[in-house]
């Protein structure tokens, strides 16, 4: 938002600048993420095989957490579902664990809805503060080959749409939600509030969330207390009581009005917005900007291991900033 009001003197705006504080922890997080001690455990290569049916049809050979965390390499390593069976194996002749490893299309055909292990509960007691984003994530399709192949231009570009919700205190991702491209973000907020067990007390966003929906469904999950900062558009109008009992869209519109959008934005910590948006970079620089899967039911599960993943990198170590300038 401010490139966008002050356009016309960008370049004339001097670049902030911020140190890391704490080089030591966050090196030794960084230095750890490619550990693969982090990723396999004995808890995981003891539960590896599955528990016994007791009701009609196939014995499964491979556990659910053992799909898991061959698809949970595939992704940190950013190995095809071949590269990941051969790293498995590998791993397994290093530690000299007699278990056998599923080949690539098992993880394929067990990777479709699979169900994962209970995440960590979180170590912040506190509210969350709660900064929801989405972006766009390419899928490789056969618009891509006929592209690559035979230099045609395609149609329309295949893509999904992921929503992310960032605790601000803990900076972790407590909720996650993997749509198709047709799915706007107000529509799929139901969904990610589902996951948040714990109250919360305040509700970042863009304008794509502004209107009454938004602030109704916000307002019965938590409460009339939580604060809402949530950007008017331009030709925002008044609430016809907004004289006698305005909305909190009605106090963001007449502050606006008042005293402009950059200075409600300070007012209000609007700005704090931002760190979803840097979430989204992480992501396409960690996770990568495409799914690698070709089915929707994959993909889901591929977002989900993906949210895992983030999240513990980020328990690992993540950087302190402060301003210098």
């Amino acid at each position: 938002m401010p490139h966008k009001i002050n356009a016309d003197r960008r370049d004339k705006i001097p670049k902030q600048r911020h140190r890391v504080t704490n080089w030591a922890e966050y090196n030794q997080g960084l230095r750890r993420r490619g550990d693969l001690t982090v990723w396999i455990s004995e808890d995981a290569l003891s539960l590896w095989s599955a528990p016994r049916r007791t009701t009609r049809g196939g014995q499964p050979h491979y556990s659910d957490l053992a799909i898991e965390m061959c698809l949970t390499l595939g992704l940190v390593f950013k190995q095809p579902l071949r590269q990941t069976q051969g790293l498995m194996r590998s791993i397994a002749r290093l530690l000299g664990v007699a278990i056998a490893v599923p080949d690539f299309s098992t993880l394929a055909r067990r990777g479709n809805g699979l169900t994962l292990r209970p995440k960590p509960k979180s170590k912040c007691d506190k509210p969350v503060q709660l900064v929801v984003d989405s972006t766009g994530l390419k899928i490789f399709g056969e618009g891509d080959w006929l592209e690559e192949k035979h230099k045609t231009r395609r149609k329309r570009r295949s893509w999904r749409k992921l929503h992310l919700g960032l605790h601000l205190v803990s900076v972790e991702i407590v909720c996650s939600d993997l749509t198709k491209d047709d799915v706007g973000d107000p529509t799929a907020l139901p969904g990610l509030l589902d996951q948040i067990d714990g109250p919360a007390d305040r509700f970042i966003a863009d304008g794509a969330y502004d209107g009454k929906p938004t602030s109704d469904l916000l307002t019965a999950r938590f409460g009339s207390l939580i604060e809402l900062t949530i950007p008017p558009p331009k030709n925002a109008l008044l609430s016809l009581n907004a004289a006698k009992d305005p909305t909190v869209r009605d106090r963001h519109i007449a502050d606006v009005a008042a005293r402009g959008r950059m200075a409600w934005q300070k007012a209000t910590g609007y700005n704090q917005r931002i760190r979803g948006e840097t979430l989204m970079g992480r992501w396409k620089a960690v996770i990568g900007p495409k799914l690698k899967a070709r089915t929707f039911e994959n993909q889901k599960t591929e977002a989900k291991i993906g949210v895992r993943v983030l999240n513990r990198m980020t328990g690992l170590g993540h950087p302190s900033f402060e301003r210098t300038a």
